[in-house]
């Protein structure tokens, strides 16, 4: 039951085969062009290894360490519990929007944002695929209906950015649709912040070869393949598909008032830390203590102008 991610341009869509359904794996297994890469291999073929750390033209060649990063992560999130206190006594409205690749860590980076606030008033929004009713309705109004009230912070785990990167690529929604969602959206998040939200907007990305290597880690870890969903299986075939479609959705909807930033993400620990320390600086909360948050390292978040000029998203 070989799974394996290719370099084809298959469009149909992928459904994860059973153990009952050992044909059709197998059938899907040699469609594909592995180029060496077999997500139920032992192990990675060194190329990929070795070109993990660095790839999508990432800017360091070490990892931090974890006692740095513990070090840096502690104060990081006190001052959260500053922010999140100050949002319930001015009855303040926060959202802030995590979208990016598969595997470049969003649900690992928004648990660091939440891991010691009050789930009263810090939410994480996870929306499944929409039901019958909902395909029926406004495309944003299900997103609409998760907006904070008084006093909250809301994390979207992707959100009504779907439509932009997945449904579009994945062919879920019609090309039309995806005009009418890249035209619409600045317009719905301009609302957002007219009625007073602070609309936060990141993107997490990786190179492609991180990518293989974090899917192929989630496939060989019992209680992590959950994770792994069937559009997932897809991520890597597709990889230039998604570059070209995330780099026209952070050009078109990055607007002023809800601007777009990119976080570099092969290195999970900087990009946690930078992420956390984008939303202290972005937010003017009382008390702010600047030293405990540090500087924002610029080659870790940046503005999706400098992103996007420097060649955008990677392509394999």
């Amino acid at each position: 039951m070989a799974k394996k991610f290719s370099g084809s341009d298959v469009k149909d869509r992928i459904v994860l085969p059973s153990e009952d359904d050992d044909r059709t794996a197998k059938a899907r297994a040699k469609s594909g062009k592995a180029k060496g890469f077999d997500i139920e291999a032992d192990s990675l073929p060194e190329a990929i290894i070795d070109a993990a750390y660095h790839s999508g033209n990432y800017p360091y060649g070490k990892r931090m360490k974890r006692k740095r990063y513990n070090r840096e992560m502690e104060p990081l999130q006190i001052e959260l519990q500053k922010l999140t206190r100050w949002a319930a006594k001015h009855g303040e409205r926060i959202v802030i929007v995590f979208e990016g690749r598969d595997g470049a860590g969003k649900g690992g980076t928004i648990a660091r944002f939440t891991q010691h606030l009050n789930p009263r008033q810090a939410r994480i929004v996870a929306l499944p695929k929409p039901s019958d009713t909902e395909k029926g309705q406004w495309y944003f109004q299900r997103y609409a209906a998760e907006m904070p009230t008084a006093g909250e912070i809301v994390f979207f785990d992707r959100s009504w950015y779907n439509r932009a990167g997945v449904e579009r690529v994945m062919g879920f929604c019609t090309p039309e649709e995806t005009e009418h969602f890249l035209d619409e959206a600045p317009a719905f998040e301009g609302m957002l912040v007219r009625d007073g939200v602070r609309l936060i907007k990141l993107f997490l990305t990786i190179g492609r070869e991180m990518q293989m290597t974090r899917l192929h880690a989630r496939w060989h870890d019992p209680l992590k393949r959950w994770k792994l969903s069937p559009i997932d299986f897809e991520a890597i075939p597709r990889f230039d598909d998604y570059s070209r479609a995330f780099d026209e959705m952070l050009a078109r909807t990055s607007k002023k008032a809800a601007p777009w930033h990119v976080v570099r993400s092969n290195d999970k620990l900087r990009a946690r830390l930078n992420a956390i320390r984008y939303v202290l600086k972005a937010i003017p909360y009382k008390d702010k203590d600047e030293d405990a948050i540090g500087t924002l390292d610029e080659d870790i978040v940046l503005p999706v102008d400098r992103y996007l000029d420097h060649g955008g998203e990677p392509e394999s």
